[in-house]
């Protein structure tokens, strides 16, 4: 009897653990997301850290890099962009970046408002 309690409370662990690593998964909300197909430019902001992109002409994504992946970068680079599922990008992990051949870990992505993609400076909007 002992052991089939411990196993269900095991079982409950398991299933809550699962629950919450999903719900953790998902966007906030699907208008957050974006095809790779819709990428129309980028650009570098000033700091080594931050990338913008410019979504099917009328959205501004921006990407936050940890690490100075993007410190010897020029607007130049091709930067490679892949995705890992189905060319939906909703959250950081669903994007791989790589710039001069090195792969870049992408930490935050953010989709900006109207009005604050206006308000970046000129040299900043891709």
């Amino acid at each position: 009897m002992m052991r089939l309690l411990v196993l269900a409370a095991l079982a409950g662990c398991a299933i809550a653990l699962g629950a919450g690593f999903a719900a953790s998964a998902k966007p906030a909300s699907e208008d957050t997301c974006f095809l790779t197909r819709d990428l129309r430019g980028h650009t570098l902001g000033t700091d080594g850290h931050t990338l913008y992109f410019n979504v099917n002409g009328r959205d501004t994504y921006r990407a936050t890099i940890p690490n100075s992946c993007l410190a010897h970068a020029t607007a130049s680079d091709a930067l490679v962009l892949r995705d890992f599922g189905l060319g939906k990008i909703c959250r950081p992990l669903d994007l791989e970046l790589i710039v001069r051949g090195n792969r870049c870990a992408i930490e935050t992505l953010t989709k900006l408002s109207p009005e604050a993609a206006a308000a970046l400076p000129k040299t900043l909007q891709p």
